[in-house]
Formats: structure tokens, C-alpha cells, sequence
């Protein structure tokens, strides 16, 4: 069981007092399957991403053995091509029930992989999980476009599908700057992942065109700045751009316009970018806003609420991403100095855009 005093670390406030996120993490820690495997919560599904963005959550609470396990089990369940499945059954690695390989689910290990890194200071877990990070990357690369851009996955009998995602091909952007900060602690450099991070910086900075339009959901607006891509100047004025619409004051974030209703995973990953952009009062302010949506009994979070109409919690599901994209967040406000180096940049490579691209 996870005391307050191994989580005064997490104390934000109006966020968490350090009982209330020792209770989050205990939580989590209990959705854990022996395995490894962490699902949106019991009896539903795994999916790659969501695990990750799980154990990295843990590593930021101190469970470094825990977030091991979970990495463990991506070693174990990776696909000869250097993917997975987009969801497996309550974490059971052999009740697939989607086989399409997402992108950005398969490059996200390479963040989980240097947060524990940098978490934990452990030589032989990144010398494990290289040949797992080297395969995945392999995989999502081939399927980048002339343009830069990340084809968005490949179906169960793997055909490609060219179509970009602008929040996936950020977030593989994120993940593919991980990857090279890997490749650099092992003195293995990796130029054709330079050269391709650049071109998809180049392409999620200038050329919307090169991707599907889902302007209308929140993710489209603030992931480029989350994933890296977009900074600076350029980062405020997308912020500003859409704040009225997208951001519901003292409820959080709308997932998607116009619908009226707010989310916890948008609303903490949008406080993480506004962390990233130096507006901690900000993503304060979100953080503060979503702890309606905080359950009592477990520490765990609805994944949304809708706030006209019939108001009411929806879906009814408390999932362990919405509970980890907290914690990262509350991570990243209070210092923690890995979890700062991943979503802030630190120790991450730069300027790889190249000087110029069609």
C-alpha cells in the first residue's frame, strides 16, 4: 500500500494533498495484473499508449519496480515486426480483440523507456529495452510519408493506411526525439531518425494540409506543443487561438467542439503543454478545474462529464490514463525531474527541423 509520505512529492494545491494521490497510486498499483499489464481498468481493454502513459505514472510516484513490470511486459509481447496490437482484453496478451498497429501506440514506448531511464538511473534496463525501442521505431518510420508525416496504422492484414493523424504524428514526434536521447546514451547514433524527426517537425509546424482535419477535437489543437513540434511564439499564439473554444472554465477541456463535454485526459494533457510553454499558473488553473471529476472512493478519475443538458458523469468508467495524465502533470508542476526532462525537453535533442522542405 502506497502511504502519504512516499507521495508528498505529488502535493499540488487544489490538486492532490499527498493522502489523496497516495490513494490514486494505490489504486493503479491494484489495476496492475501480476503480468505487468495495466488496462484501461479491469475487464476492459490494454492498448500500448494508455499502458505507457500508466507506468510512467507510476515511475513519477516512485514505483520504479512496478513500471518496470510494465515495460517487462511490452518486451515479452512485441511482434516480430516491432509492433503491437492496438488492444488486448484486460492486458491478456493472447485475447487480442484489435489487431490493427497504430503508430503512435507503438513509438510511445520510447518515452515510457527514457522516463524510467532517467527515473531510475538503471544501465541495464535501457541495454534490455534498446533492441524493443530499436524495432518499434523501425516499424512506425515505415510508415512515414514523402511529406514527413506518420501514416496513422497498419490493418490486421497490414495494409498500410497513408492517412496522418496531426495528434498522432505529434505524438510520434515526442517519441521519436526519446528515441534519439536513447540512441545518444548508448553512443549508437541514429541519423535517418534525426533526419526523419526533422522532416515530421517541418510538417506538423507548416503543412496542416498533410493531415486528416480534426480541428474540432482538443487534442489536434494542443498536441503539437505537448509532442514538441511547436514552440515559443508559435506555441502561445496556437493557445490562444482556441482557448474559448475548447477550454470550459472551472470544468476542464471539451474533448471535441461542439459537444459539451469535458475531459480529464484532454484537460491534464493541455496542463502539461501549458507547463512546457512556462504558463504553470495556468495549467494550475486546469488541473484545479477537473477535480470534479475525481472519485472519492478510488482516487481514480471519470474519463468526462457532460455539463448541459442531462448532466452527468460519461462514460461511466474510471480509467487508469485519465489517472496517470494527472499524475504526470502534478509530476511536471512540482519539479520532478524526470518527468520535466521528457515533457519539457530537457535532454531531449534539438533543432532537427531541416533548413528547408517542400
Amino acid at each position: 500500500m502506497t502511504s502519504p509520505e512516499r507521495t508528498e512529492h505529488l502535493v499540488l494545491p487544489g490538486v492532490l494533498t499527498a493522502g489523496q494521490a497516495g490513494q490514486t497510486v494505490a489504486t493503479l498499483l491494484a489495476v496492475q495484473r501480476a503480468d505487468g499489464a495495466i488496462p484501461w481498468f479491469r475487464g476492459h481493454h490494454l492498448d500500448p499508449w494508455d499502458h505507457t502513459e500508466a507506468a510512467m505514472a507510476l515511475d513519477a510516484a516512485g514505483e520504479h519496480a512496478a513500471a518496470e513490470r510494465a515495460y517487462d511486459w511490452l518486451a515479452r509481447h512485441q511482434n516480430e515486426d516491432g509492433s503491437w496490437y492496438a488492444a488486448y482484453h484486460d492486458g491478456e496478451h493472447d485475447r487480442v480483440t484489435d489487431r490493427g498497429r497504430e503508430s503512435n501506440f507503438v513509438a510511445y514506448i520510447a518515452v515510457g523507456v527514457w522516463h524510467h531511464y532517467l527515473a531510475t538511473g538503471d544501465d541495464t534496463f535501457l541495454d534490455r529495452m534498446w533492441p524493443v525501442v530499436y524495432a518499434a521505431v523501425e516499424w512506425v518510420l515505415a510508415l512515414q510519408q514523402s511529406g514527413g508525416q506518420i501514416g496513422w496504422k497498419r490493418e490486421e492484414d497490414g495494409s498500410a493506411v497513408t492517412d496522418a493523424l496531426l495528434t498522432g504524428s505529434s505524438s510520434v514526434h515526442h517519441a521519436l526525439r526519446c528515441a534519439l536521447a536513447i540512441a545518444e546514451q548508448r553512443e549508437e547514433p541514429q541519423p535517418d531518425w534525426e533526419l526523419a524527426t526533422g522532416a515530421l517537425a517541418h510538417a506538423v509546424q507548416h503543412h496542416p494540409e498533410r493531415f486528416l482535419d480534426k480541428s474540432r477535437y482538443s487534442m489536434d489543437w494542443y498536441y503539437p506543443i505537448l509532442g514538441g513540434a511547436v514552440t515559443g511564439d508559435a506555441a502561445k499564439a496556437r493557445i490562444a487561438s482556441m482557448w474559448d473554444d475548447f477550454v470550459v472554465p472551472g470544468l476542464g477541456v471539451r474533448c471535441v467542439l461542439p459537444n459539451p463535454w469535458v475531459t480529464g485526459g484532454e484537460s491534464c494533457e493541455l496542463a502539461l503543454a501549458l507547463w512546457a510553454m512556462g504558463e504553470s499558473d495556468r495549467a494550475l488553473e486546469i488541473l484545479q478545474s477537473v477535480q470534479h471529476l475525481r472519485d472519492p472512493a478510488t482516487g481514480l478519475y471519470w474519463t468526462g462529464y457532460v455539463f448541459e443538458g442531462n448532466r452527468a458523469v460519461w462514460p461511466e468508467e474510471l480509467t487508469t490514463w485519465t489517472a496517470g495524465s494527472l499524475l504526470l502533470a502534478v509530476a511536471a508542476l512540482g519539479g520532478d525531474e524526470a518527468t520535466t526532462a521528457v515533457f519539457g525537453g530537457e535532454r531531449l535533442p534539438r533543432g532537427l527541423a531541416p533548413d528547408c522542405c517542400g
